[in-house]
Formats: C-alpha cells, structure tokens, sequence
C-alpha cells in the first residue's frame, strides 16, 4: 500500500509539473491574444468616440439648449446691444489703427536717427584710425631714417680703416 501511495503521489507530481508547464503556455497565449484583442478595439473605440462626438453630441446639446430656452423665465434681450458691440468695435479698431501708424513713423524717424548717428559714428573712427595709422607711418619712416644713417656712417667707419 505504501508503493502504491509512492506510486500515485509520483504521478501526482508528474501531473502538477504538467499543469504548470501548460498554464505557463496557456498564460503567454492569452497574453499574446490580449495584445491583438486590443489592436483590433483600438481603432473602433476611437471612430466610435468621434461618431458620438461628431452626430449625437450636437443633437443632444441642441436638445438641450431648446428645452433652456423654452423653460427659460426671463425676457428676449434687445436687438441694441449686438449693434453698440459692433459699433464699439469698429471705434477700438480706428483707435487701434491710428496709434498705429503714428508709432510706426516715429519708429522710422528714429530709425532713421540712428543710422545717421551710426554713420557719423563711423566716419569718426575712420579719421581717428587714419590718424594713427599715419603717425606710425611717420614713426616708422623716421626710424628707418635714423637705421640707414646709422649704417652709413658705420660702413664709412669700416671703409676708412680698410688698408
């Protein structure tokens, strides 16, 4: 009796290591066949999001505003207030417009200021640079004097203590 529970309780093993191997396979199946399963609901969730979005929800909010209005208490407005909104805008416009074009002359004025501003500007540093390219000039040209006189009155010295 004891082989024989060995024996079941083996083969119970057996079977347990079978059952996990196979939910194991069955668990990466199903895995598998839930990625798909949400590839295909994917797209058809969205165009049905947009359907309801783009026909019922202005039907149902059209409804709605109808029964608003129709349990709606107070009085029509005037037909006044579109036309003072229409007029006050095209008086906010015309404003807007001249402020405009007078802050875009001013603004050319100043450009133009300050171009000549920056020419002077340069033309000063033009003189100044000549200037002092000049005084080296003449710095130059004097030491060069002062080197060539020195070495003629070297090569006289040496000419005249050569036999």
């Amino acid at each position: 009796m004891a082989v024989q529970a060995r024996d079941v309780a083996s083969h119970a093993r057996e079977m347990a290591d079978q059952a996990r191997d196979v939910a194991g396979q069955a668990r990466d199946v199903a895995s598998e066949k839930i990625i798909v399963a949400r590839g295909w609901a994917a797209p058809r969730l969205d165009a049905a999001a947009h359907s309801f979005e783009e026909q019922l929800a202005p039907k149902i909010s059209a409804a709605l505003s109808q029964a608003a209005a129709r349990i709606d208490p107070a009085p029509a407005k005037s037909r006044k207030s579109p036309m003072i909104l229409l007029f006050a805008g095209v008086a906010i416009a015309a404003v807007g417009y001249v402020l405009y074009r007078r802050n875009a002359d001013q603004w050319a004025d100043t450009l133009k200021e300050s171009a000549s501003d920056a020419s002077q500007w340069v033309g000063q540093k033009t003189e100044a640079v000549a200037g002092k390219v000049s005084g080296a000039a003449d710095d130059a040209a004097t030491k060069a004097d002062e080197i060539s006189s020195k070495t003629d009155s070297g090569a006289e010295h040496v000419s005249k203590n050569l036999p």
